[in-house]
């Protein structure tokens, strides 16, 4: 275990709490014209903006409930759009106009890791603040962050002893996009599997967006593997797993497990070719609760699409703005250092369930759950946690609730 600690080291980036010391931007004078300004920041046009355009939608919309319900603090919130274009260059550069041009107090914004890193240097050196609402790697600790989807330890430490315990599947292939997000997972996943008494057979990868999916295939086919860990992301998730079936490969005997495929990929690939396969997130559609039914039916109403899936990036994106706003009216002043001040310990009664910003990480307590997807494109919730688990994004070193590595006061590097 040491030495894999070592190698996830080497190759993590990780971002000391206090590493940059440059003031932030001068910010806007809030109250000025009774508006705050806010960033939202999602590809609009590209290979991600399948899902992304969702997390854009979804974020107006939860603003626009806000401001129809009189803003925050009298203050009406304004949305900056912006377009990240699925390219991480793109990204940098419309974070740098959003906070120096337009210097705004808060950026909403991301869906893939790389996007994240692409931006962190912006909001780092202008001590800005970052929403960023997708299931991540972990390994980063930044006061200029609010990380409010899940981490490895809200979707990996149940999701691999329970395909090993409840499925009896022992020899895992571990597919993914060539990027950060699925490389970081796949190293904490084959700690998870080794530690649990069972083995991966293969660690493969291919480009991000990459539509030929015909050799994997026939990799997996070839492994002897009898389970699929798939890190698998943006388009080429409906790609891969049309490719799996046609090749005659079948869920029941040798099902894909997932980190990534929720209802918004498989209403593109159709559900027939994910029907059998499994998926660890804290949110499905298919959660049970008023609030959640309530929340779909607006989601609809709101993008004018009654066939319109949610997911668990889209519903963090949608409950991270509500978050702010609590950080902004406990704060009284919509500058950054405030609201991340403000921000600690705020909690919600999200669409899938209550959530909890933690004060020293600032990650999110969720809700892990495991899902089987069905012939409808839903999933059947098939094991979850009976409340919000809390946030380890170090889980992969050691890190526990008694023992934390990334506080209030930054990362301690001395446990790594």
């Amino acid at each position: 275990m040491s030495i894999t600690r070592r190698n996830l080291i080497k190759t993590s980036a990780i971002v000391g709490a206090g590493a940059l010391a440059a003031p932030y931007h001068f910010i806007r004078p809030a109250a000025a014209n009774g508006t705050v300004d806010v960033g939202v920041l999602f590809s609009l046009t590209g290979g991600l903006s399948i899902i992304e355009k969702s997390l854009s939608d979804v974020t107006r919309m939860a603003i626009e409930e806000i401001n129809a319900e009189g803003g925050v603090n009298g203050m009406m919130i304004n949305p900056i759009v912006e377009d990240g274009a699925s390219d991480p260059k793109t990204y940098n550069e419309k974070a740098s106009k959003l906070v120096i041009r337009d210097r705004v107090p808060t950026v909403f914004g991301s869906y893939t890791s790389a996007s994240r890193k692409a931006v962190l240097p912006v909001f780092e050196k202008r001590r800005n603040l970052y929403f960023y609402p997708t299931y991540y790697e972990g390994f980063e600790c930044s006061k200029n962050v609010v990380y409010t989807g899940a981490v490895p330890n809200q979707q990996l430490s149940n999701f691999i002893p329970w395909i090993i315990e409840n499925l009896g599947k022992k020899k895992f292939f571990i597919v993914g996009s060539n990027y950060i997000y699925p490389r970081e997972m796949a190293k904490v996943c084959k700690i998870l599997i080794e530690q649990n008494g069972a083995e991966w057979v293969a660690d493969e990868y291919l480009e991000l967006g990459h539509s030929e999916w015909g050799a994997m295939v026939q990799k997996i086919k070839d492994s002897g593997c009898d389970v699929v860990l798939s890190n698998v992301v943006g388009d080429s998730v409906v790609a891969f797993y049309r490719e799996f079936i046609n090749q005659g490969l079948d869920h029941d005997t040798l099902p894909i497990c997932a980190t990534v495929t929720s209802e918004i990929e498989i209403q593109a690939m159709g559900p027939e070719f994910a029907a059998g396969s499994f998926t660890s997130f804290p949110y499905f559609q298919a959660i049970d609760r008023p609030e959640n039914h309530a929340f779909i039916e607006r989601y609809r109403k709101f993008v004018n699409d009654p066939k319109a899936v949610t997911h668990h990036a889209l519903e963090s994106s949608y409950f991270q703005v509500y978050l702010w706003k609590q950080a902004l009216e406990k704060a009284g002043e919509a500058t950054p250092e405030a609201i991340r001040e403000g921000v600690k310990g705020q909690e919600f009664d999200a669409p899938g369930g209550h959530v909890k910003v933690d004060g020293e990480n600032l990650h999110t307590y969720l809700t892990p759950r495991i899902a089987q997807w069905g012939a409808d494109g839903q999933g059947t919730i098939v094991d979850a946690y009976p409340e919000p688990v809390m946030p380890l994004p170090y889980v992969a070193y050691g890190e526990t609730p008694d023992n934390l590595y990334c506080t209030a006061k930054g990362l301690d590097t001395s446990k790594l």
